[in-house]
């Protein structure tokens, strides 16, 4: 697995002195925050993802280090990558963890998938 560890604890230290309930889970070769069971941030080689209100999306992509999404070839409106000079100082970084806490609570938790042997009820 591939990501930036110096990142990563940048990330985690801001969560715990934020006092966010967290769980880390290995995702799309980084890995991933998941706060209240959504991906809501994560890190990538040296980049952060961050999952946005799509309402902001358009407006974000303008921002130095700011990228879209796009690590299946097609962009995934909603979810960014932040790198580079965005995430550069611990201001800047703390601003795109910022966007992701504040959308979390309107996203929505993926569907869990069934097992062969759950049965409906």
């Amino acid at each position: 697995m591939a990501y930036d560890q110096w990142l990563y604890e940048r990330v985690k230290n801001s969560l715990t002195e934020k006092r966010v309930n967290f769980e880390e889970r290995k995702m799309f070769g980084g890995i991933c925050f998941m706060i209240d069971n959504k991906m809501c941030l994560g890190v990538n080689n040296e980049q952060l993802m961050v999952r946005l209100n799509p309402n902001i999306y358009e407006e974000v992509l303008k921002e130095p280090g700011c990228r879209s999404m796009d690590f299946t070839g097609r962009p995934m409106k909603g979810f960014v990558y932040a790198e580079n000079e965005g995430i550069e100082d611990d201001v800047r970084l703390d601003k795109w963890i910022q966007r992701g806490l504040d959308f979390n609570p309107l996203a929505k938790a993926s569907k869990k998938k069934r097992s062969k042997n759950e049965s409906y009820v």
